[in-house]
């Protein structure tokens, strides 16, 4: 009797491994990229921009990561503490290690944002990317986010920023700092509030997008977009939180930053959040639903036992 019992513990902890396992793959595979690679010989070869502090090996892992088989199919950029300082006002000191690979795009193609590593950065999700490179005037490229140790990823901006530089694309500075300053604030949203990275990005976007159909003349308007979208998503937040928002796009309204020009990207981007809350299945019920899910298995698989 005792084998039977041991037997039908063993039967179960598998089933449960093998749907935990497939659960994690399929967030997992949210985050990450295609296999392909390709050039596009208007702009020339793909850059790969490494962290400073990465070793040699690290390095290698770096483009084993991004199945980069032949170094002479990209070019090769090193992303510094000083650079941090140069492109978004970062501490010169600051330990670099995410890297990237950005590859430029023909026009209307839009951001596509892979993170690569998503189990080593801890912070920022692609559509936290996606929303920050448009507030800094970045419109057209594929960037593919790699860190081959845990970082929260903020790091990973100014080694994109530098790349156009190398690339003799120029960004406005103010806009470099104030994305970074945009991408601070939604992962300290993410962490204070509680919220959901996909619903502070959602959040994000659907201020930009009314802003782009509104024209905010003042700061006055600006807070009652930002009032506007908080309620309409349903987003609590404390009084701090909520200045700390309307700052960001009162800021993004004195740099007259234009969203009507990026609109279609911001709907990528509102699109592609959707997707993958209704992939995960994030509803308000999803945890119910967890529960209500293992409760029906138990109870079946002790009705086949007996």
């Amino acid at each position: 009797m005792k084998i039977k019992h041991y037997l039908k513990i063993s039967v179960l902890f598998l089933l449960i491994i093998g749907l935990m396992t497939g659960l994690s793959n399929t967030i997992q595979a949210s985050d990450n990229s295609n296999d392909s690679e390709s050039i596009n010989e208007k702009f020339g070869l793909p850059v790969v921009v490494y962290g400073e502090r990465l070793t040699d090996a690290q390095r290698q892992e770096v483009l084993d990561f991004l199945k980069v088989k032949d170094v002479n199919t990209i070019k090769e950029v090193v992303v510094t503490g000083q650079d941090n300082a140069t492109y978004i006002g970062g501490n010169p000191e600051s330990n670099m290690y995410s890297s990237a690979r950005i590859t430029l795009e023909n026009a209307g193609k839009g951001i596509t944002i892979n993170i690569i590593t998503p189990e080593n950065i801890t912070e920022v999700s692609s559509d936290m990317y996606a929303n920050a490179l448009l507030t800094a005037g970045v419109e057209d490229a594929t960037v593919d986010v790699v860190s081959p140790v845990k970082v929260s990823g903020h790091s990973a901006l100014a080694g994109i920023y530098k790349v156009y530089d190398v690339e003799g694309v120029e960004l406005d500075k103010e806009r470099m700092e104030l994305a970074d300053e945009e991408l601070g604030i939604a992962t300290d949203l993410a962490e204070k509030e509680g919220m959901s990275q996909e619903k502070v990005s959602e959040l994000l976007t659907e201020i930009k997008k009314a802003i782009a159909d509104q024209n905010p003349a003042t700061k006055e308007d600006v807070e009652r977009i930002v009032k506007e979208q908080l309620d309409k998503l349903e987003i609590s937040l404390n009084e701090a939180d909520r200045e700390l928002l309307i700052n960001l796009f009162e800021k993004m309204r004195d740099l007259d930053i234009d969203f009507g020009k990026v609109k279609n990207q911001l709907e990528d981007i509102a699109s592609s959040i959707k997707d993958k809350v209704d992939e995960l299945g994030l509803d308000a019920g999803f945890w119910e639903k967890v529960v209500n899910f293992f409760k029906d298995l138990f109870n079946k698989l002790s009705s086949l036992f007996d």
